[in-house]
């Protein structure tokens, strides 16, 4: 029943929102009860909601990818945690391998360079990290397929907003942006370093600036420089607050999941990312009041980084046809 759908798309999405916090409660059941905490991997939550709210969106139709693309990350990620220091040369190799292994599958799977750079940002050098991202892709991809198989699917045609989302989610359709968009990584790289506070570059921000680089005139977040940085550091805040008062259980994750959702509603923005940025508390040892503080900081500078840039690339553009 969680996935009925028969009375209209605002039924389907809340059934799919109800079970994406099942399914990441059940992760991290799983993770407390083997002792490997890297099953509960944060953008599974993003993962989670938009497939499970959104079963003909881009990523809903790619379970082989859902399942392939963070594992290869993670492979990448860990490889690099374990022989290079943290630092803004690591970090670009390790966002660049990622965007490298996006590009070679064609995956629209953006979130699996958030799998790469987490063991670098919380220094995992354990082999297990990418079989635990193995087993909770492929128990998504798996709720994917049961509900392909024995759920009716939403009927078509899709919303406005689906169809923008999954032009968001698509592979990118060129590459032009990637030295800008690296060159803010390594800007936020260097404060992240040179201050010690490694979430100003928190994992997820770089799967949002991904996105809105490589769909700047459609990305519906871009054009919300305010929103997006305070829904981010909300999310985060919830968390934060959640893993303080009542610990790192299963209720717990579920709760700090909902808060996320709650708060994406309140601003109306479908930010999938935002939603691992309340999980990643639940992995971080000591989480404290200044990792919002960072998120809020290092969000908002990637959205006026981001107008900067697409205000100069217009302009540039705009001068290039007047000659």
């Amino acid at each position: 029943m969680l996935f009925k759908n028969a009375k209209g798309p605002e039924r389907g999405r809340t059934a799919g929102e109800v079970a994406a916090g099942i399914y990441i409660g059940g992760i991290a059941a799983l993770a407390g009860a083997t002792g490997v905490p890297y099953i509960l991997f944060p953008e599974l939550g993003a993962l989670a909601h938009d497939v499970l709210t959104r079963p003909r969106g881009t990523w809903a139709k790619a379970p082989l990818l859902l399942v392939a693309t963070p594992v290869l990350t993670a492979l990448v990620g860990t490889l690099i945690a374990r022989t290079m220091a943290y630092g803004v040369p690591s970090i670009l190799l390790t966002i660049a391998s990622a965007i490298v292994v996006i590009r070679l599958l064609r995956s629209p799977i953006a979130p699996a360079i958030s799998a790469g750079l987490l063991p670098l940002t919380l220094g995992v050098t354990s082999w297990l990290y990418p079989p635990a991202i193995l087993l909770g892709t492929g128990l998504l991809a798996g709720l994917v397929l049961l509900r392909r198989r024995f759920a009716p699917m939403p009927p078509e045609p899709v919303s406005a907003t689906d169809r923008l989302d999954d032009l968001v989610e698509m592979p990118p359709a060129e590459y032009s942006w990637i030295p800008f968009f690296l060159a803010f990584l390594a800007f936020d790289g260097v404060l992240a370093v040179t201050t010690g506070w490694r979430f100003l570059l928190y994992p997820p921000l770089v799967v949002i600036g991904f996105e809105m680089f490589a769909h700047s005139a459609i990305c519906p977040w871009s054009d919300r420089p305010l929103a997006l940085p305070i829904a981010c550091a909300a999310s985060g805040a919830v968390g934060t607050a959640i893993v303080t008062l009542a610990g790192t259980g299963p209720i717990a994750v579920m709760v700090s999941m909902a808060g996320g959702i709650v708060i994406l509603r309140l601003f109306r923005l479908h930010v999938p990312p935002a939603l691992a940025v309340g999980l990643l508390p639940f992995v971080i040892d000591h989480v404290d009041a200044r990792f919002p503080v960072a998120v809020g900081i290092s969000t908002a500078l990637l959205a006026g980084t981001f107008l900067l840039w697409r205000r100069v690339s217009s302009e540039l553009r705009a001068n290039e046809i007047s000659e």
